[in-house]
């Protein structure tokens, strides 16, 4: 018992100890955001390539892919996506992995 309560004291002072890229961050400019209802993430977007089908979100946690909040290019699962949405607006989103390629594969404005 003593050694449980050793293990989980050490457990905890260094998981308080870490740096801020090794608790989460990854230095990818990741921004605080509130996970969106029924499994979708928020992000803002910051970029629209319609030209090769692509959008690039800032976004929190990406939950069912494991993947901290930084800013990435996703392929858009339709082309409709990209004329509902312009750069600086607030967006939930689910992305999924789709044939190798990260997916935006729902999108909707949070405004």
């Amino acid at each position: 018992m003593k050694a449980l309560i050793s293990a989980i004291f050490v457990a905890a002072t260094l998981g308080s100890a870490l740096p801020a890229s090794a608790a989460g961050d990854h230095g990818h400019g990741a921004m605080p955001m509130a996970a969106a209802t029924d499994g979708m993430s928020e992000g803002m977007v910051k970029k629209i390539d319609t030209a090769k089908g692509k959008i690039t979100i800032k976004h929190g946690p990406l939950k069912n892919l494991g993947m901290p909040g930084m800013t990435m290019v996703f392929k858009a699962g339709s082309m409709d996506m990209l004329t509902k949405v312009k750069p600086g607006d607030t967006v939930h989103f689910l992305a999924e992995e789709v044939d190798g390629a990260l997916t935006v594969t729902q999108l909707e404005s949070a405004q």
